[in-house]
Formats: C-alpha cells, structure tokens, sequence
C-alpha cells in the first residue's frame, strides 16, 4: 500500500527516489552516499544505526561505553586499553573480537579516518577482548576521537586485502539489505543484535539533494523524518498538518575558507569587512543574528563575549585592502602586483542555503571591487580542490561537535591545516596549544589565546551560526534531536498510535 502523493511534486518537478511503503520509515537528507567505508559514509551509516563506535556520546558530549564498555590509561599517558562488550556481532554473523577491532580501526588510521591526526604508535589485541593503544606522546582526547564516525568499527569481512571496504558491515541494531549509492540505502531489523532490539522492522535512507524535494516529500508523508530544510521550505512547512519542524542550536558554523596563499592576512580583514552577516542571517537564513565571531554562545568554552564582534563596513573593507596594496584597474576590479582579486566561490547544493549565501556574498565582493564568480558543484570539490591547491574560496558549514571535544575538529583543520579547515595558514603557537590540549597538558588560558587567534588572524571567515532544523513526521515517535548529529535515536523510533 503507498501513501498517496501531493500533487504538487508532481507540478514541482521534482523527481522522487520512490514513493513510500506502508511500515517502512523514510529518512530523507541532503548526502549522497559515497561507499560503504565509514570514512566516506560513516555519517549516514551511524545515523542509520549501522555502525557504532567504540566509544559514545550523549546529547551534552559526554562520553558513554559503546562497543566498549570500559576504558583505562596507563600513568605515563602512553597504553589505553579498552575493554570490549561481549556478545557483540557484526550482521554477517562474526564475532567482535579485539583482532577485528584492531583491524578496522588500523584501517581507518591509514585510509583518511581522524585516528590519522592521533600520535598513535600501534593498535593490537591484549587479548581476547581488550584493545591496547599505543601512543608515542600522551593525548588525552583519544576516547573522543574513537566516538567519531570514521572509527566506526566494521567486520573482518568488509575489508579487502588492498585496504578498501566492500561491504557496510557493522555491529547496529540495523543491516543493510541493499545498498545503492549514491542515493538509497534500505536497512532491516538485525535479529542477533546485542542490545534492545529495533522497534521499526524496516527503514530507508534516501539521499536527495534538492531542499524544495525534501520538503515537498516532508509535506506529502512521503518522508517520515527529513533533514535540513532551507528556511523558506520551513516557514510552509510550519503551516502543514501531520508534521511538526524542530530547530535547535548547534555547533555548526557557516564559514567561508580563503586561500591564505592567495588572500594574505589584511586581504581577509578586508573580505571580511564586506560581510553583512546580519543581513545574511536575517533575509537568507531567517536568523536573528550573524556570527560575531567563530563559536555560537552554545559552545560556552569556546565563545568570548569579551571580543569585538566581526564587523560589517564596507568603506572600511575598502581602506583596508588599499594598504594592503589593492588599487582600482581600468576595469574598476581590484588589482595587486598585476592580478586582479577574482574570487571563485565554491559551494554544493547539499545544504540548500550554502548558494542563496554565495550568491549574496557575490554582490558583497563586487560592491568593494573584487570579481567574485560562484562555482555551485559536489562537496568533495574543496577537499579535492585543498589538496591540489586551485582553492580560492570555499563557503561550507562545519560542525565542531564531529568529536564531541571540538578539540578533536581544530586538530584537524588548523593545526596546521586541514581539507575544511585553514589553506595556506599556519600558526605554531596556535598549532602546539592544540596539541597541548589534545594530550591534556594545556596551561589555562590556552583556550581563550587559540579563540583570539582564529578571531584575528581569520584563516576563515566566519558568517552564520547554525540550528539543526528537521521534520518529523506525526505517524511517528521517539526520535532524537541531537545537538551533535550524530543520531537520530533511530532504533527506538516506533510508530504512533
């Protein structure tokens, strides 16, 4: 039995995966599916309770036993051990051991997981069991690291000798029956899982990036839980029946990435001088503020209330690039030592407010003479665009919770630089106060100086603080609003009466 289409999707255009199945859960959001590795699709397999983690994380960041149930560190800083749940298999029927425990984490250490960034010497069995982590220098946020997804632990079996994963064979309470990237994924009920059972048999995930096709599927019952809603869609969706639209703060900031090989120091005071973040978050975003610096009032560590917040005023912008040596050209664009200041945005549709922003930013760059050009494509366009360094500029949202201590985020995107982080910037004292606080062994204070850092020097430039805004579907119950994204609480989301 299917449930009965609005008829306008089919006026919109829009072209939908399938219509939906009676007892099945919906769960539709913006990524695509890139393969089963948990390194490539880790965040969508542990919201789908595929994979889990070694360790977990509640809705504050606190650190809870996952797959494992306890965890220990020797006196010098240097052994954890952390000791397995037992009874635990993977839904090929496989046992969890400590040996395959070992094996994917050392998988994902060497294929681009964030284990990468830790001083990890080896990662072996004790015994049966236990899991020891050897480190060469003491690092105290290792058990945070271990709650991201990328160390998401998977099976023996779903790892090729040559390294790479071909299956998506975790321990949750979920297992995919048919996997088909990039847009859909159907998981079951696993019957031998070691916790409390799943209470829906069946779900789907659907990957669609149009924001206007996710609400209308929302609008319709099409969608049983969707992810992030541009804020038009939003205000519709507040006035549809059989649906309620939650929004809460996040950690996740809306930023835009500069070349600081291209764009020196003053040349990014100067863009950022052009940003009426207010307006920004008011007209595009429908928010009450814009981010007056790197970290939302949410993030308590973090935010300064002691800062100058980022300022909007272009006759400033304009000062400041002309003694940074930035002169009108004939054709009024900024120049400098002969090249004009041409600035490629690049950004995907993904997160359908990310090009409503470049397209307002386009006409902030030109009002104080660069030649802004946007380049709307695929998100894996920065990693890959940082790593060949065509980068001009990047505008993306980055969530300093993927680790529940944004320590683990700031390690690898500015100290020195990461794939979504800093680009031709680097700091070495803000570099080692990172690392003193990963390892534990920060002075106080260490914390403000890295804030005031990212505030003056801007490796990035901050725009807009972030809500998590999602529907869910009155047919259903018990789903999580997690502040970390990492779960929607999708095994204990049961059908309403």
């Amino acid at each position: 039995m299917f449930r009965t289409l609005s008829i306008a999707l089919f006026m919109s255009g829009a072209v939908l995966p399938a219509l939906a199945t009676e007892g099945v859960l919906d769960v539709v959001a913006p990524f695509e599916l890139k393969g089963p590795d948990p390194v490539q699709s880790g965040n969508i397999l542990i919201k789908m309770d595929v994979t889990e983690t070694l360790v977990d994380a509640d809705a504050t960041g606190a650190l809870l036993p996952g797959l494992a149930t306890s965890w220990t560190v020797a006196e010098d800083g240097l052994s954890w051990r952390f000791v397995l749940r037992d009874g635990v298999s993977f839904h090929d029927g496989s046992k969890m051991d400590a040996a395959a425990v070992a094996q994917s984490l050392e998988r994902s250490r060497g294929n681009g997981g964030l284990l990468a960034k830790a001083p990890i010497h080896e990662i072996a069995p004790l015994d049966d069991m236990t899991v020891q982590i050897t480190l060469s220098e003491p690092f105290a946020m290792l058990p945070s690291m271990l709650a991201e997804y990328r160390s998401a632990i998977i099976a023996p079996a779903a790892i090729a000798e040559d390294g790479s994963v071909t299956g998506a064979i975790g321990t949750g309470p979920y297992r995919v029956t048919d996997y088909a990237p990039p847009n859909k994924m159907t998981v079951a009920a696993f019957a031998d899982y070691w916790g409390q059972a799943p209470v829906i048999a069946d779900a789907v995930y659907h990957g669609i990036s149009r924001s206007e096709t996710r609400a209308l599927m929302a609008e319709s019952g099409d969608a049983d839980i969707t992810l992030s809603l541009d804020p038009a869609s939003v205000t519709r969706l507040n006035r549809a029946d059989g649906l309620s639209v939650i929004s809460v703060p996040i950690p996740r900031v809306l930023m835009l990435k500069v070349n600081g090989a291209v764009f020196d120091a003053e040349t990014r005071k100067g863009l950022s001088l052009a940003i009426d973040r207010a307006g920004i978050a008011r007209a595009v975003l429908r928010f009450p503020e814009g981010a007056t610096q790197m970290f939302p009032p949410g993030m308590a560590d973090w935010h300064d209330p002691e800062l100058p917040p980022l300022a909007y005023d272009p006759e400033a912008a304009r000062t400041v690039l002309a003694e940074a040596g930035w002169t009108s050209g004939a054709d009024g664009i900024l120049q400098r030592d002969g090249k004009r200041m041409e600035i490629e945005i690049l950004t995907y549709p993904d997160r359908p407010e990310l090009p409503l922003v470049a397209a307002v930013l386009e006409q902030q760059f030109a009002a104080i003479g660069a030649r802004p050009v946007i380049n709307s494509t695929n998100f894996s366009e920065i990693p890959a665009r940082h790593g060949d360094g065509s980068l001009s500029t990047a505008l993306f949202a980055r969530n300093f919770a993927l680790v529940p201590d944004p320590v683990g985020t700031l390690l690898q995107d500015y100290a020195p630089g990461g794939d979504w982080g800093a680009m031709g910037w680097s700091n070495e004292a803000f570099t080692a106060g990172v690392k003193a606080l990963a390892a534990g062994s920060a002075d106080e204070g260490t914390r403000d100086k890295l804030v005031a850092t990212l505030h003056a020097e801007l490796p990035v430039l901050p725009i807009a603080w972030y809500q998590l805004t999602m529907t869910v579907s009155d047919k259903v119950t018990g789903v999580v609003v997690d502040p970390f994204e990492r779960t929607l609480g999708l095994s204990q989301v049961g059908w309403s009466q």
